[in-house]
């Protein structure tokens, strides 16, 4: 390159400000003065990697001082559900009524989420739980949105008060009074952390084989997810959509105004389909629980009360019984293909019980104009033992393939509750039960040549768990979005290990 080239200028001023207010926020993120690598491409800044600086002598000698310090106790210990660290004043939310009172930048703290805490949860800088686990609606939720979040602390709406500054650290599950600079918080911690790479949105051009989707629910985060290194949307969520309309559907039915549920919908599905296309946006049709449908307004008056709401009148089940709200979907479906003339836009059915349900709930989406094409593609999802042991049968049916819902079929499987945080200990999706069908599900799914995916949790958090399902043939992975690239890189590196040894 001529050395007038290598001389010019780079950078505008507003970009060098840019710059260097990111490289401040990551020095903050992660209390430890770090060295940047970055790029800029097509007007753009990419943070490329960070890691700590540990060449100068002065740096050495604060990181030492920092090692030798005592951790600051935690005030309250639950259950890591989302990483990072946010510091912000507390408020105590009792009830779903109180969510308009959440401020930004406060920390939301409640005996437990549902669906209609969703705009509270968008404000709030981290979330802290009573109750739940690795897998309750309030984990979900703060990893999809980025925010840092800890559950199943049992007590944290009697300790904590309104107004009291404390920091969610959601990497170890623990809660601090006071901010995050006036302490050495998980000093030794973050600092042994740090001791390798860490990777911050790196824009990757890595193919595989194995498609890697993407567990989406907020049609406003759609754009920007689109942008990153993936197939598709393998989990789009109903709940986040249906919470924003904050009304109970079959209260809009006997209002009469359905038609607000179906153009709030197909706004959402149309944002969705939009951002990824030609790429598919595959829908999971609605499963909220009782307990969760009762909160939105007008919710009591349709909802029975259940001791188990998991274990309840969800899913499938809903559909045949009363069709009313399944078919409000299926027009906002059919709105979103034939009106806008998005073609990517799939369905799939949760919680369905037993092949004769699926026959019914096909007959429903048939009658409504819906019918499996090249173009729509209609998916079962497998989150019941039954699902595996009888999944011939529910193949038979007429479906174009599965995703399986690792939480929910962990949880039958072993007999845990997934939002009980007292038996977060023996929630495992790398069980040997569980493993078993995970296999049995993608090598019964290939041999009668339907495609099959995977969309719980677990895929985002367990390395080890996504290489045996490459190693099993899993069509697709879908994950939450901050594990995009972390999982592609690694389905690539697994690929090409298996090409090797067939070589």
């Amino acid at each position: 390159m001529p050395r007038r080239l290598q001389t010019k200028r780079k950078l505008t001023d507003k970009q060098i400000l840019e710059l260097a207010n990111i490289g401040k926020k990551i020095q903050h993120h992660y209390y430890f003065p770090q060295d940047i690598e970055w790029a800029f491409d097509k007007k753009k800044l990419y943070i490329v990697q960070t890691r700590p600086v540990t060449t100068v002598a002065e740096v050495k000698r604060q990181r030492e001082q920092k090692m030798k310090k005592i951790e600051r106790k935690p005030i309250l210990i639950g259950t890591s559900a989302s990483p990072g660290m946010a510091t912000g004043p507390v408020h105590i939310v009792k009830s779903a009524k109180e969510i308009a009172k959440i401020k930004a930048g406060e920390i939301l703290v409640t005996s437990m989420t549902t669906p209609d805490f969703v705009p509270a949860m968008k404000k709030a800088v981290g979330i802290i739980t009573d109750k739940g686990g690795q897998t309750s609606h309030a984990a979900i939720v703060s990893r999809e949105l980025g925010i840092p979040c800890v559950v199943g602390t049992q007590k944290a709406t009697k300790i904590l008060k309104t107004g009291q500054i404390v920091t969610v650290g959601g990497t170890q599950g623990k809660i601090y009074q006071g901010g995050q600079e006036s302490s050495s918080i998980s000093a030794k911690a973050s600092i042994a952390q740090l001791n390798q790479p860490v990777m911050i949105k790196r824009p990757s051009f890595v193919k595989t084989a194995t498609k890697i989707y993407v567990n989406l629910g907020e049609p406003e985060l759609a754009k920007e997810v689109a942008r990153q290194n993936v197939d598709g949307i393998g989990l789009a969520r109903a709940e986040f959509m249906i919470a924003n309309i904050g009304v109970h559907p079959k209260k809009l039915i006997k209002d009469k105004k359905q038609n607000v549920f179906i153009e709030q919908l197909s706004a959402g599905l149309t944002k969705f389909c939009q951002a990824f296309a030609p790429r598919p946006v595959v829908y999971r049709a609605t499963d909220f629980k009782t307990n969760e449908y009762r909160h939105l307004v007008g919710g009591r008056a349709f909802e029975p009360e259940e001791e188990n709401p998991l274990l309840g009148y969800r899913g499938a089940l809903r559909y045949i019984t009363d069709p009313a709200v399944f078919e409000l979907e299926l027009e906002a479906i059919k709105r979103v293909r034939n009106k806008e003339h998005l073609k990517n836009l799939w369905l799939m059915i949760p919680f369905c019980r037993t092949p004769k349900e699926l026959q019914e709930v096909k007959k429903i989406i048939v009658s409504s104009g819906l019918i499996r094409s090249p173009s729509f593609k209609l998916w079962l999802m497998v989150e019941i033992p039954a699902n595996v042991i009888l999944l011939e049968d529910f193949i038979k049916v007429g479906i174009d393939g599965v995703s399986i819902g690792s939480n929910d079929l962990t949880m039958l499987i072993l007999g845990v509750d997934r939002d009980n945080s007292a038996l977060a200990g023996d929630f495992d999706e790398r069980s040997p039960a569980v493993l078993w069908a995970l296999k049995k599900t993608i090598k019964t799914c290939h041999r009668l040549k339907i495609t099959a995916s995977i969309c719980g949790q677990a895929p985002s958090i367990y390395p080890d768990l996504t290489e045996k399902l490459v190693e099993w043939g899993v069509d697709s992975i879908s994950v939450n979005p901050d594990a995009i690239e972390r999982t592609r890189e690694l389905v690539y590196s697994i690929e090409n290990k298996i090409l090797k040894k067939r070589k």
